[in-house]
This record gives structure tokens, C-alpha cells and sequence, in this order.
């Protein structure tokens, strides 16, 4: 119990207290594109089918490594001076989103919808700008030891912003007009704005790094033009060097990347089909929105913190194992659901073991993946790995339905199950050939 005690104390670091704050600025732009701007369409009479096309507005989350170079490595005018590299970028984005937001709210999708979704869009560009920013700012300005306890406040600050975000606009949407609702929840940006100027910025080591590529192109492209000669050096060491040195850097980095697709895939099928097991059984929404929303948010938060202390206790690869092996057992409680039906305290418990085993695998996870990045390339590498886990959580969960019409729902949560075996199996493998730290160097 006292070693116990002893992990937990780490969240009292400043720097990881300021998680929660940054968290909630990273969180809150996804509750202002959910509920919120979903009620607003429904109130201005759009159609069904034109709000269902609005979920391609996020698609910048899943592109933003393409401009990721761009916030690892160019400079801002006065910002950069001022505040630092990390800093500046993310003040930045921060008022710029604030604007946004605000904008948004003074459109009128009755009358001009294009220009709704115009705002829409640019909201979560710089939405994704900012997640950028911030995750190489937290990977930077932590220590490796730090990275879950982190990673669980980022994640207590991000749930409150999205889920507290959203409640807020719907209910105040009933007082107040929606371009007051969006301009009460751009100032909350105020929270992430006044935790990024009173927090210090990170150590920079990368400069010297990115000059050492920059130097060794320009060697080997003499025979061109000095402008063009220079812009290719540039582009080779932000945009090329990041995923060069990702690959020849690290052993096994085909297994990494293998690792981030398949870690929580039984997670994810799961996940596209719970709602609907839900509703088929017999609960109503009100029941669902209930367990799910309220008691399930305390849940997936409780198990964040247990499992940022899991990981100060055990390091980062042996967390994330105990934490794989949990999520895919947790999927076996929906087959106990199926065979209670619409059983409330069933429901609860299931709720409770599925989103605390959630809020541990996903601390675990987003600590390995910060583990992954050289502080000369965060941005850039952690956007790319982040696309890696978009990717398993959208498109190869796609045929999660598919799979549903076709078995019972104690063979479909069993399948998830058995579908969360293979990333467990590449992780045992992993840490048998390269060892229990999360990067094995190529020397």
C-alpha cells in the first residue's frame, strides 16, 4: 500500500499538475464540435444527412501530421523570441481558436450552412494545430518518469473539457442564443492560455540536430541552385529527417508501428457496436445516457490516475502489457450484460470495469507513445503515431457492424476479445527481443 502511496505522489510535480489545464485546452474544441454544434444544426432545421456529413470536419485530426514540420520547426516573429519555441506556437493557435470559435457562433446555419461548416472546419484545423503543439510541449517539458502520471492529468483535463464542454452548451442553449454559447466556451480557452504562459518552456535539443541534416544534404546537392539548394535542406531536416531517424533510430520500428495498430483494436470494435448492444437489450437512451455519461466519466478518469500510478510502478512497457491484458479481458463483462439483459446494476458494472480498464490502457498507451519521440522531432513524430492509432480506431474498426449482423452478441464480444489477443502477443515479443524499455536504440 505505502509503494503504492509513494507512485501517487508524483502528481503533485507542478509541471504535471499544469497537465490537467493543458489537457483541458486540448479537450474542449472536441466538445464544442460535438453536442453542441450537432443541437445547433437540428435547431436550424439542416437536414439529417447534411449533419451526418459534418463528421468529416474532423477529418484534420487525422492529416495533421502533414503540417506538423511546419510547428516543430519554423520560427514565429516576436512569439518565439519571447516565449520560446513551444510556447509561441501554442499561444498562438490558442487565440486563434478562441476567434474561431466565437466566428462560428456568429454564422447562421439556417441561412448559410456552407459558411457553418466553412468555421466548422477551421476549428478543427487549428484544433489539431494546437494538439500538435501541446503534445510536443508535454513530451518536452516532462521527464520520462513522468510521462503516465502526465498523461493521466492530460486526460482528466481533456474528459472534463470534452464532456463538461458539451453539457455546458446544451444547457445554456436553452437561456441563452447559440452565438452566446459559443462565445462562453471560447473564453474557457482563457484556462489553457493562462496555464501555457505561467508554465516554463522546454529544453530545446533539436536545433542542433536538424542543422547536422540540413549540412549533410546541402554536401550532397552542391550541384544545385544556393535557394534551392537551402530550401531542400530545410525541407529534408524538418519534414524528412523525422521519419528517417524514426526508422533507423529504432529496432524493430516496423513492430512498433504494427504495435500502435493492433494495441487496442478489440478495444475499438467494441466500442462501434456498444450503443446499439445497448439499445437492443432493452435500455432506453435516458438509462444509457446515465450509466454511461455521469458514472462512466468518474470511471475512465479513476482509471487514468490508477494508471498513471501503475506505470510509475512498473515502467512503461510492463504498464502497458498488464493494461493490454486487462482492456481485452474487460470485454468479457458484456457477455455477462448479454446474458442479464437490461439489468441497471449489470449495466453499472460493466460501465465501470470496461471504462476504468479503458482510462488505464489509455495512459499507458499515450505514455509509450511520447516514449517513441526524439525531442528533436516531437511534433512531427507524435502526429504521425497519433494517425497510426486514428487509423486503427476508425478504419480497421469499420466492420465492426458488419460483424454484429452476422453472430450472436456473446460471440461478437468474444471475437473483440480474442481480437485484442495478437497486440498482446507483438508486445510479449517485443519486450522478449528488444528488452522492457520502450525504445530500442539502433547503436
Amino acid at each position: 500500500m505505502t509503494s503504492w502511496l509513494e507512485a501517487s505522489r508524483v502528481y503533485l510535480n507542478r509541471r504535471i499538475a499544469a497537465m490537467i489545464f493543458l489537457g483541458f485546452a486540448s479537450g474542449l474544441p472536441f466538445g464544442v464540435l460535438a453536442d453542441p454544434l450537432t443541437a445547433w444544426l437540428t435547431d436550424a432545421g439542416v437536414t439529417k444527412t447534411s449533419i451526418g456529413l459534418f463528421a468529416l470536419v474532423s477529418l484534420p485530426f487525422a492529416l495533421k501530421f502533414l503540417w506538423a514540420p511546419l510547428i516543430d520547426h519554423v520560427p514565429l516573429p516576436l512569439l518565439t523570441r519571447g516565449l520560446g519555441r513551444r510556447r509561441g506556437w501554442v499561444l498562438l493557435i490558442q487565440i486563434l481558436l478562441t476567434a474561431a470559435i466565437i466566428g462560428l457562433g456568429m454564422t447562421d446555419p439556417a441561412a448559410d450552412l456552407w459558411r457553418t461548416a466553412f468555421l466548422s472546419v477551421i476549428v478543427a484545423f487549428l484544433a489539431a494545430s494546437q494538439d500538435i503543439a501541446l503534445d510536443a510541449y508535454r513530451v518536452e517539458i516532462l521527464a520520462e518518469d513522468q510521462l503516465a502520471a502526465g498523461s493521466a492529468n492530460w486526460t482528466f483535463g481533456w474528459r472534463i473539457a470534452q464532456v463538461g464542454g458539451a453539457a455546458l452548451g446544451l444547457i445554456f442553449a436553452d437561456i441563452f442564443p447559440w452565438s452566446a454559447v459559443f462565445t462562453g466556451l471560447a473564453l474557457l480557452m482563457a484556462v489553457g492560455i493562462i496555464a501555457i504562459l505561467v508554465n516554463p518552456e522546454p529544453e530545446y535539443s533539436g536545433a542542433a540536430e536538424l542543422e547536422r541534416e540540413a549540412e549533410k544534404f546541402l554536401e550532397r546537392s552542391g550541384h544545385l541552385p544556393h535557394g534551392l539548394a537551402h530550401a531542400g535542406a530545410w525541407i529534408y531536416g524538418a519534414i524528412v529527417a523525422p521519419f528517417v531517424e524514426f526508422v533507423i533510430a529504432r529496432r524493430g520500428w516496423l513492430a512498433i508501428l504494427l504495435l500502435i495498430l493492433l494495441y487496442k483494436f478489440g478495444d475499438a470494435v467494441l466500442t462501434v457496436m456498444k450503443i446499439p448492444f445497448f439499445l437492443e437489450i432493452g435500455f432506453s437512451k435516458t438509462e444509457i445516457a446515465g450509466v454511461t455519461k455521469f458514472f462512466g466519466f468518474g470511471a475512465i478518469i479513476f482509471g487514468g490516475f490508477l494508471g498513471g500510478a501503475l506505470l510509475a510502478k512498473t515502467g512503461i512497457m510492463r504498464g502497458l502489457l498488464i493494461s493490454g491484458v486487462l482492456m481485452g479481458a474487460s470485454n468479457l463483462i458484456f457477455i455477462a450484460q448479454a446474458l442479464a439483459g437490461d439489468s441497471l446494476p449489470m449495466l453499472t458494472l460493466t460501465i465501470a470495469v470496461e471504462n476504468v480498464t479503458t482510462g488505464i490502457g489509455t495512459v499507458a498507451f499515450v505514455a509509450y507513445l511520447s516514449s517513441l519521440c526524439n525531442v528533436a522531432y516531437t511534433a512531427t513524430q507524435f502526429a504521425l503515431l497519433t494517425s497510426f492509432m486514428a487509423f486503427s480506431r476508425t478504419l480497421m474498426s469499420s466492420g465492426a457492424g458488419w460483424l454484429a449482423d452476422r453472430v450472436d452478441w456473446i460471440s461478437f464480444f468474444a471475437l473483440t476479445t480474442v481480437a485484442a489477443v495478437p497486440g498482446i502477443l507483438l508486445l510479449i515479443w517485443m519486450m522478449r527481443r528488444y528488452g522492457a524499455e520502450p525504445v530500442a536504440v539502433v547503436r
